[in-house]
């Protein structure tokens, strides 16, 4: 009997399809909670804390390069992860990212700092930086698979809450810091007061692991049957071309990703503004962001992916060029405004819809392990820009040259998407087709 036919069958479908977005958006927000609890300290202590021995520029871009020691870690995690959830499943894969992330940052908030063990600090510091990207690194694919695979319809809204949760994490992180800076003080915050919010992780892991364990293996996943014996090979015998174009056109989402958040953290601060100034705009447009996200990617549902994706990339390009004279004009309305245009409005554009994307364009066999190869080499770019930015100042550049790369990756962005054929009609128990060029567009009712 059909599951149309059968009330029961299609409400416990139903219940578990809550119960997947709500694991996946619960889990992602505790995942990015910890992930980007560490940009943004990297951001505003951990040059003080861990690197007390370099000038305060190059202490700002070496703290950087631990923050992008996470995010070069994390397509290992999605290869690691994504083979065994592919061979075993989806769900027993989330458990245990969920829990290495807690664990290591927790240990964050224990580190000793460089005046108390010397340069061991910051070498412990980059390992469990790289821990914490191999746990998120597993953790997306299989978050965003918990939720399209149980979806019916719709793909695209219902696999959006775990990109949703970004931006939630990042609220939460910036209101965790922010808090204990101003119950701690300048000083004390500096001595321990960034700790607290790392600390509080292991209680978070509680939570999440309640949440997750309600949770049923995926129907797709249930069904298929045999699996890739090495899933990675899969991927790059069967789906290359798809693997490619899924990198190309995440790219520009991330790297404007990790200029609305974390490089423009320090440089607004260096152009003058208070720390908590621009922590207060970057919260907002965070808030405003999971809108955005959610309500671009349901869009997505209606009008395609590539539409989308493809207008948001012109209007990154566009908009790089505004967003540093907005920030240079020192006022904090314009600040704000340039926050929220970029990381509420123009970014989720090309970022919600990525989720649901990257899940169309792998077969059921190695859908863990491409859809989380994908998403997280095009999430490089969050981790480098923030790099390469900083880099670019301390070497004599100008902004100018930074909105020109920005809009560089853009460009690279919209080829991909006119590469790509529409993916919102594919089946997720079926072989996606070949993304061949000018492919007519469907959408999912």
């Amino acid at each position: 009997m059909s599951t149309m036919a059968n009330p029961a069958a299609t409400t416990h479908s139903t219940v578990q399809l809550r119960r997947a977005v709500a694991s996946s958006f619960v889990g992602s927000v505790i995942e990015y909670y910890d992930f980007l609890l560490y940009a943004t300290a990297s951001a505003v202590v951990f040059g003080k804390v861990f690197f007390s021995t370099l000038d305060p520029l190059t202490a700002t871009v070496a703290s950087f390069g631990t923050f992008a020691a996470g995010y070069l870690a994390r397509p290992l995690g999605g290869i690691l992860f994504g083979h065994f959830g592919d061979r075993i499943g989806r769900k027993k894969m989330l458990v245990t990212t969920m829990t290495l992330m807690g664990v290591v940052s927790f240990l964050i908030g224990a580190l000793p700092t460089y005046g108390q063990i010397g340069i061991w600090a910051p070498i412990i510091l980059v390992t469990l930086r790289i821990l914490q990207g191999v746990a998120v690194g597993g953790e997306w694919g299989g978050a965003v698979l918990m939720s399209a695979e149980h979806a019916t319809s719709r793909r695209g809204l219902w696999a959006s809450f775990t990109n949703a949760g970004a931006p939630c994490g990042m609220v939460l992180s910036t209101v965790a810091l922010t808090a204990s800076a101003a119950i701690a003080g300048e000083e004390a915050f500096l001595v321990w007061g960034w700790r607290v919010p790392f600390l509080l992780s292991i209680l978070l892991l509680g939570i999440g692991l309640f949440i997750r364990l309600k949770v049923e293996e995926t129907p797709v996943f249930a069904a298929a049957g045999k699996t890739a014996r090495v899933p990675l090979f899969d991927v790059l015998r069967n789906h290359p071309r798809n693997l490619l174009l899924a990198v190309g056109i995440g790219l520009a989402a991330f790297v404007a990703q990790g200029t609305l958040t974390t490089f423009l953290i320090a440089y607004g601060v260096e152009a003058g503004y208070s720390r908590q100034t621009v922590l207060n705009g970057l919260t907002l447009s965070s808030v405003l962001a999971v809108i955005g996200i959610i309500g671009f990617s349901a869009l997505s549902d209606r009008l395609g992916r590539r539409p989308v994706v493809l207008a948001g990339a012109v209007a990154m390009a566009v908009f790089s060029f505004l967003l540093f004279p907005m920030v240079d004009s020192g006022d904090v309305v314009v600040l704000v405004v340039a926050l929220v245009v970029g990381q509420a409005v123009i970014q989720p554009a090309m970022y919600g819809p990525l989720a649901a994307l990257c899940t169309e364009l792998f077969s059921t066999r190695s859908r863990y392990t491409g859809a989380s190869l994908g998403y997280q080499l095009s999430g490089l770019g969050a981790g480098l820009a923030p790099v390469l930015f900083a880099s670019v100042l301390a070497g004599g550049g100008s902004t100018t040259t930074i909105s020109l790369i920005i809009a560089g990756f853009c460009l690279l962005t919209v080829v991909c998407v006119v590469l790509l054929a529409e993916t919102s009609g594919n089946s997720l128990t079926e072989n996606p087709p070949s993304p061949a060029a000018a492919a007519p567009t469907t959408t999912i009712s």
